[in-house]
């Protein structure tokens, strides 16, 4: 069976990421590396040495597609981690999960044909892996829920509506469209999240505020700094509860004085 994260090849990825989820359902173990296999440059940090680039020009919505991409990249390989690494998980559970698998894909593919229409290419650019690097082989499916499904794709619902505003203005409607698409369905994908980190949290006894103050800040060195403000009104619309942000945002308050 074709690993996809061991398949450097973008194209190639997204061709076999839906078999390779209908496999894992049937109990097939795929090895997890180390670090997912790529076809481009990679550097430790988002920020170093990368030119910043005007959403005015092509070039520069292209960067930015290709930024989203890669996150998409991750987030489907992330999902699909959880999906290997818990075969013990609801059955519900993981059947929904390969919707957001597939759902990530997508958007990935809108992303990547977007950024060759802009007169550009998928590696054009280096990424970073520092949403991968946030969760362990040692973590339990609730901190895997909540680092990938609440904390990393919340943090980019918060941006991705950010990023609509900043893309108003153009003529070119192609990025807008894409990342309107990708901010209504990660809503859908953050609610999935919330929902069954409420209902694993029933199913083991855990009181879910209690256990979410406490797993926040048994994860916190893992999980990267966030730069944009929490959208509070989003985030209850998607299963956020005010105790919850109270404690995202002094993680966050934390984070930006590191």
């Amino acid at each position: 069976m074709m690993n996809p994260l061991l398949i450097p090849e973008v194209y190639k990825k997204a061709d076999v990421i839906e078999e390779a989820c209908h496999q894992a359902l049937l109990g097939y173990s795929y090895e997890i590396p180390p670090l997912p296999a790529r076809d481009l440059a990679i550097f430790e940090r988002c920020s170093v040495g990368i030119k910043k680039l005007g959403l005015s020009e092509p070039e520069g919505q292209a960067k930015l597609l290709h930024d989203v991409a890669n996150i998409e990249l991750q987030a489907m390989e992330l999902a699909f981690r959880t999906l290997v690494e818990f075969p013990e998980a609801p059955i519900n559970f993981k059947e929904q999960l390969v919707s957001v698998i597939l759902d990530e894909r997508r958007h990935l593919e809108l992303c990547v044909d977007e950024i060759s229409k802009l007169g550009f290419r998928w590696g054009r650019w280096p990424v970073h892996l520092q949403l991968w690097s946030s969760v362990s082989e040692q973590d339990t499916l609730l901190d895997r829920i909540l680092i990938v499904h609440r904390y990393l794709e919340g943090s980019g619902l918060d941006a991705s509506h950010i990023l609509l505003t900043k893309l108003s203005g153009l003529t070119n409607l192609g990025p807008k469209k894409i990342i309107q698409t990708i901010a209504r369905e990660e809503e859908e994908h953050v609610s999935f999240g919330s929902r069954w980190y409420k209902e694993i949290c029933q199913l083991n006894n855990l009181d879910v505020h209690e256990d979410f103050n406490k797993r926040m800040n048994k994860i916190f060195s893992q999980i990267p700094k966030r730069s944009v403000k929490i959208n509070i009104q989003l985030r209850k619309q998607v299963g956020f509860s005010d105790v919850e942000l109270d404690v995202l945002q002094r993680i966050h308050d934390n984070k930006a004085r590191i």
